[in-house]
């Protein structure tokens, strides 16, 4: 009793600091935006629309794409509001109790993992889902390094827990998942990449979305694991919470989460059974398609009538790539799986309930919009800064504005100044990443785990 009376007593105390600390908050997120308002009208208002008049004498073709981008911005304005608003309301449902987790399965595909694996295996095996109705099923999709030891190891670790599973040669992460689904005894199937860790509560979060039989699939929140191994993770654990605790927070409000992603998601296995052997013989342009399962097996679903949600306290930490090259495989292959699931999301929507149907398609319209204006945008800038490279710093500054908008969502929702890497993220993704739609639009039938 007087341990509990003193826990009380110290958790009062701490209540005015947190209040201060939260009011601090507040604070500097009032300086940012006032900041960024004052530079919005000295900057854009003024010395931009003085250099945009100037450009469009010399270039008349110009005004068409300015047209545009100003036509554009009042729906994207209007919808990123909307968007801010769904993500202030939504609450992820609570983790469920241990007594009411129902028989689950977990499927881990690896290729060419190394040691890694073993420790997502760990992960898995130590959570707090009761080990009696949790099945563990690492297949490895034929790696040519030490992968299979280590699943191995981890296997004897952990007797009658762990089923592992060798191809003895490399067939793709869809067909090693395929062979996990097709040996899942759970009520729900979680699929976790091997370079990944889970939290203790994951899957018990993970779980409960599904009460609702409306539910076919439930999308977990990725952060980055090697936040210290240089820039390029710092940045995309901006771009991460940006993605999840933003995006598919507010996607969820409308139940049409587009991408349960493959680091962490949850199906109901009922629902599985249904369409995993369209997704394994899916093809793209006559070829079979390999890349892009997760995004590829949620439309699936949402075709079948099922709806797809997040779960904000379901966690897992994922390695990202540390150097240029590898990341630009990374968002090769999601944006090759991207072109192609948007055209299957463009039929699919019309079978959607008609209040997310008309969610979706107002987000889709106007968000993917956004590439040819950015495309035409960017070749405009090119042509006024070939003749005027003074206003290289207008032109930085204006796109240095356009993330602050994110780094006060960042600053919300992770408290934490990490939200300073959205400047540098902005810009390497505007100057360094640009290049890729277009090469995913140009090379949609290649065929590859690119994640090596």
């Amino acid at each position: 009793m007087l341990n509990e009376t003193n826990r009380s007593s110290a958790l009062a105390g701490a209540a005015p600091a947190l209040r201060m600390a939260e009011l601090g908050l507040w604070l500097a997120y009032a300086v940012l935006l006032a900041v960024a308002l004052g530079l919005l009208y000295r900057t854009v208002l003024v010395d931009m629309a003085h250099a945009q008049s100037l450009a469009l004498e010399r270039h008349a073709w110009l005004r068409p794409v300015l047209l545009a981008a100003l036509c554009w911005s009042v729906p994207v304005t209007a919808l990123l509001l909307f968007k801010t608003w769904l993500w202030l309301r939504y609450r992820p449902l609570p983790v469920l109790e241990i007594a009411a987790a129902p028989p689950l399965t977990v499927v881990i595909p690896a290729y060419n993992e190394g040691a890694m694996v073993e420790k997502t295996i760990d992960s898995v095996a130590a959570s707090l889902y009761p080990p009696e109705r949790l099945q563990i099923v690492v297949v490895d999709d034929g790696s040519r390094d030490d992968t299979w030891s280590y699943i191995e190891r981890a296997a004897a670790r952990y007797p009658g827990r762990v089923e592992a599973v060798r191809f003895e040669r490399n067939q793709g992460k869809r067909a090693a998942l395929m062979e996990g689904f097709r040996r899942a005894v759970g009520e729900i199937v979680v699929t976790i990449d091997s370079d990944s860790v889970i939290g203790a509560t994951t899957l018990l979060a993970m779980a409960a979305p599904f009460d609702d039989p409306s539910v076919g699939a439930v999308a977990g929140k990725v952060a980055v694991h090697n936040l210290d191994a240089g820039l390029i993770p710092r940045m995309l654990r901006f771009a991460y919470a940006l993605s999840f605790d933003f995006q598919r927070a507010a996607e969820s409000q409308f139940r049409t989460v587009y991408c349960s992603p493959g680091a962490l998601a949850a199906y109901r296995t009922a629902a599985l059974r249904e369409v995993q052997q369209s997704w394994m013989a899916q093809t793209f342009l006559g070829a079979p398609c390999t890349f892009g399962e997760d995004r590829a097996l949620t439309n699936y679903l949402l075709e079948k009538g099922f709806d797809s949600v997040y779960q904000g306290n379901a966690e897992v930490r994922t390695l990202v790539p540390t150097t240029y090259a590898r990341l630009c495989k990374m968002f090769l292959r999601w944006n090759r799986s991207f072109v192609r699931e948007e055209l299957r999301l463009a039929r699919i929507v019309w079978h959607r309930p008609l209040r997310y149907r008309l969610m979706v398609l107002w987000d889709k319209l106007t968000t993917n919009l956004r590439y040819p204006i950015q495309y035409a945008g960017l070749a405009a800038l090119a042509v006024v800064l070939a003749e005027d490279m003074a206003l290289l710093p207008l032109t930085m500054l204006g796109i240095a504005l356009g993330s602050l908008p994110f780094m006060l969502f960042y600053l919300r929702s992770e408290r934490s100044w990490s939200a300073l890497y959205a400047l540098p993220y902005a810009f390497f993704s505007m100057f360094a990443l640009s290049w890729i739609l277009p090469y995913a639009l140009l090379t949609p039938r290649a065929r590859s785990w690119l994640t090596r």
